[in-house]
């Protein structure tokens, strides 16, 4: 049985659900979403022998906003984590993100490598040469927009790989649709501007870069620079997979299980 528990962190109130035993795997969603993303995950990974933790962020999902509003620095979003799972009483853990979880992921690995025992970093770079974070910030002026809602639903359709059911798709999107704008806003800005290209040779821990070829918020020569730069990084890109991977592809609790018993081994053979 699942365990939901609501830590203070930052003077606010966070939220946290963790199932299973075995070597903690943190979960981070993506732009504007929640720990929903990760619910199959949830459900399956522990039957794998791992320790699945999803949180959401502040202002997502179960968790009350920062007290300093909308969130447009991924490193606050970093340091939470850290206090997140310091709460818990977790010092050892893999870390799974994707977009701005993947960035994330990233940079706890690249931050705190005496705690990341592996990472699986999805749509994700070291900075990200598509966004204007201009732009994004002219755009945070309507994100409250009634036909924002209707924006995020097609775009999200957009967003799914050619190879997603179209039944899939529809399901991520309406799910989606619940999004505050002027938070996945706030945290495409942090995305954008986010730029880990110094800290990459810091990353100690096996890590895997995955990209869906249907990615159109990535820039594909960026992810593989990135993994580049890091000695013995895995590099997958999915064809017909769009931006969100644990969302996207049948079976993928199997999939990251089979990845995080990759980099573990890997892990052991150093």
């Amino acid at each position: 049985m699942n365990r939901c528990d609501h830590l203070t962190i930052d003077g606010r109130t966070g939220f946290v659900e963790i199932a299973g035993d075995g070597p903690p795997v943190l979960c981070l969603h993506t732009a504007g979403q929640s720990g929903v993303q990760w619910r199959d995950v949830l459900r399956e990974l522990p039957s794998h022998g791992y320790q699945v933790i999803v949180c959401d962020l502040p202002g997502h999902g179960r968790s009350e906003p920062a007290a300093g509003g909308p969130v447009t620095d991924l490193a606050y979003y970093r340091d939470w984590c850290l206090q997140l799972l310091a709460g818990l009483g977790v010092t050892r853990f893999s870390v799974v993100g994707c977009s701005i979880g993947g960035k994330i992921a990233l940079d706890l690995a690249a931050s705190a490598p005496e705690a990341v025992t592996s990472a699986v970093a999805m749509e994700a770079d070291a900075r990200n040469t598509r966004l204007s974070v201009r732009g994004l910030q002219r755009s945070l002026e309507a994100a409250a927009a009634p036909s924002v809602a209707d924006r995020t639903y097609y775009g999200t359709l957009a967003s799914c790989g050619a190879a997603v059911p179209g039944s899939r798709a529809e399901l991520i999107a309406t799910m989606h649709r619940r999004e505050d704008p002027a938070i996945s806003t706030s945290d495409l800005i942090g995305w954008a501007a986010h730029d880990l290209r110094e800290q990459l040779v810091q990353i100690r821990c096996p890590l895997r870069l995955v990209a869906g070829a249907d990615d159109f918020w990535l820039d594909l020569d960026d992810v593989r620079w990135t993994a580049a730069q890091v000695p013995g990084c895995r590099l997958d890109i999915l064809e017909g997979i769009g931006h969100y991977p644990m969302e996207e592809i049948a079976g993928f609790p199997a999939v990251l299980a089979g990845w995080l018993a990759e980099l573990a081994a890997a892990a052991a053979a150093a």
